[in-house]
C-alpha cells in the first residue's frame, strides 16, 4: 500500500505544498531563535537586583519603608541602597516592610 499518489501532477502539487509548508516552518524556526536570542541578551545587560530598598512617600523626600531587593511590594517611588544606608534607615525610624521584613534580613534589633 502507498500513501502517495501514483501520478506526475499530484506528486508535484504535493511537492510544492510540502515546499510551502517547510518554508513556513523554517521562517517560525527562525522567528523562534531570534526571540530567543533577544531574551538571552536582555539577561545578560539586565541591570543588578539591588539587595536593599528604600521606598520614598508621595512627597519624595520622607522616606516610608525598607524592603529587602526583590520585593513584590516596593512602589515605583523605591531607590536601591547599600546595607548600612537600609541599616541607618531603619535606626532612624523608617518602617520595616512587613512583606519581605528586611529587619529580619538585616539582623536589625531595636
Amino acid at each position: 500500500m502507498h500513501d502517495l499518489p501514483p501520478d506526475l501532477p499530484r506528486l508535484r502539487t504535493l511537492e510544492t505544498w510540502l515546499t510551502h509548508t517547510l518554508d513556513r516552518v523554517r521562517q517560525q524556526i527562525a522567528a523562534a531563535e531570534q526571540r530567543e536570542a533577544e531574551r538571552r541578551h536582555g539577561e545578560q545587560v539586565r541591570p543588578f537586583e539591588p539587595d536593599w530598598l528604600i521606598e520614598q512617600g508621595l512627597d519624595g523626600r520622607q522616606a516610608v519603608y525598607v524592603h529587602v531587593g526583590g520585593c513584590h511590594m516596593a512602589g515605583k517611588r523605591s531607590k536601591g541602597v547599600q546595607r548600612d544606608q537600609a541599616l541607618r534607615a531603619l535606626a532612624d525610624g523608617v518602617d520595616a516592610c512587613p512583606h519581605c521584613q528586611p529587619d529580619s534580613e538585616l539582623g536589625y534589633l531595636e
